[in-house]
């Protein structure tokens, strides 16, 4: 038999393995949390110092996004997906290993990078592996669960591993996952497709250079505003990203193999998936560290117990992709489940905007919990699969890179937005009482929650025509052909 005639049984451990990627790819944008104190004790870190070792992976996650879906599309995901997962594996361990404050920043920097390539190759891989709609509703919805899920089992397994084994474990747990998944890739995952002779140098060079930077300038400038030490540079330096990103756009005009072809960008559903998304993660990110802060300093929360206290998002996240989200992406289409997932998580969050100062978890914390756990991995699978369906097979990886970027860079503008707003809401920031603390909080939750119901509404308007175009099966389960969308 042939791979594609055994797609029931090679589809089951591809997907395994993806989904096992997937999630320690997405845990270690939380698994650090909890560590930091330790990490600046032991290795001589100041605030500044502990941000650059959350913000090297963030960034350069974000930062090579694009040039990480370019390369799927031309040099094969397969072959992509390895190459990543070997990076991200490597500077794992690196991270274990360092005993130095720069060498750890240097790992986390490279582990973005891995990320960054492995996300929209593993996308491509399940639009070519699932090419059955019903198999392929239930893979992108297991596989944006694990996503999903990631950052809550982050958050809740950081504290234990620091506290039992100390910091480097939460980077050797990444080491197995990366190595088993490096020696069976060749087995279950799909062959790519012939090379194009010359496809390496098809590489858009200095658009991806010109981009990444700009991406990372605009990155640090927005953290940068938060000192007032600093504020002028991060003025600068934002203007030099801004600039940077108006170059980047003027080179992808011109250049005869575009690291992110504007053409996609006539494609609805690309370009309403990736503001979309921009607001998926500039909502969904500070809502676990501003419910740890919640925990942490107005209820006597130590750091495992605040992590422990966000399992049910992800009990809930995997269960609910498991049931829920497969019948409703074949009842009402991704972008309802788009809208629905948004909505569910305004309403969360407007929940957790109402924390009081003397909360009870059962009450208070866990039924926004659970509706935030439901709504998160329906947004991460709705908003993935219009863009990659509705554009040719041979863009589908850079159509996952745009979209994949637009939430990394909304997480980080948003983390950074909200925690100021919350900041500014406090007051004093050396002896805040609770009560100013907790309205914070509230006004951070308050400001997620609105961000989250502005992309539900933004969902209904931008990602309207989808719906209209054809049947929404169709649309949603599309295989390698293109749609003809434009």
């Amino acid at each position: 038999m042939t791979a594609k005639t055994r797609a029931p049984v090679g589809g089951t451990a591809a997907l395994v393995l993806i989904t096992a990627v997937e999630l320690v790819v997405f845990l270690d944008t939380t698994v650090l949390n909890v560590a930091l104190p330790q990490i600046g004790r032991e290795l001589r870190l100041t605030e500044a110092g502990l941000g650059w070792v959350t913000n090297a992976y963030l960034l350069a996650f974000g930062g090579f996004m694009l040039l990480g879906g370019r390369a799927a599309d031309l040099l094969g995901p397969r072959r992509v997906f390895a190459a990543g997962l070997a990076v991200f594996t490597a500077a794992s361990a690196l991270a274990g290993l360092a005993g130095a404050a720069w060498l750890l920043v240097v790992a986390r920097a490279l582990q973005g990078v891995g990320a960054a390539v492995v996300v929209p190759a593993q996308l491509a891989l399940l639009t070519a592996t699932f090419t059955e709609p019903a198999a392929r509703r239930r893979a992108f919805g297991v596989c944006s669960a694990m996503g999903a899920a990631g950052a809550a089992i982050g958050t809740a397994a950081g504290g234990p591993l620091t506290a039992g084994l100390g910091w480097p474990a939460i980077f050797w747990i990444n080491v197995p996952v990366g190595v088993v998944a490096l020696a069976f890739l060749g087995r279950v995952l799909p062959d790519d497709p012939p090379r194009p002779a010359g496809a390496a140098r098809r590489l858009d060079v200095p658009g991806a250079l010109t981009g990444t930077v700009a991406l990372l300038l605009t990155g640090y400038a927005v953290g940068a505003m938060e000192e007032p030490d600093t504020r002028a540079a991060a003025w600068l330096l934002l203007a030099a990203g801004l600039a940077l990103l108006a170059g980047f756009v003027a080179i992808e005009a011109r250049s005869p193999h575009p690291l992110m072809p504007l053409r996609l960008f006539r494609v609805r559903e690309v370009t309403g998936s990736a503001v979309v998304n921009a607001l998926v993660g500039a909502a969904h990110v500070p809502a676990f560290a501003l419910l740890a802060l919640y925990l942490q300093n107005t209820q006597g929360y130590g750091p495992t117990r605040s992590g422990l206290a966000v399992l049910p998002v992800a009990a809930v996240n995997i269960a609910v992709s498991r049931t829920l989200i497969p019948y409703a992406l074949k009842r009402i289409g991704a972008r309802g489940v788009l809208a629905a997932g948004l909505a569910l998580q305004a309403l969360a969050m407007g929940w957790f905007a109402r924390l009081p100062e003397h909360g009870s978890y059962v009450i208070d914390v866990l039924p926004a919990a659970l509706l935030f756990g439901i709504g998160l991995p329906a947004a991460f699978v709705g908003v993935t699969v219009p863009a990659v369906t509705a554009v040719d097979k041979a863009d589908t990886g850079i159509a996952a890179g745009i979209v994949n970027t637009a939430q990394r860079v909304g997480s980080g503008i948003g983390v950074t937005a909200l925690l100021l707003l919350a900041a500014s809401v406090t007051g004093d920031p050396e002896r805040p009482s609770r009560s100013a603390y907790v309205d914070g909080v509230q006004a951070g939750f308050a400001a997620a929650s609105a961000l989250a119901a502005l992309g539900c509404l933004l969902t209904l308007t931008l990602l309207r025509n989808r719906a209209a175009a054809a049947p929404e099966p169709a649309a949603a389960d599309a295989p390698a052909q293109s749609t003809g969308r434009r």
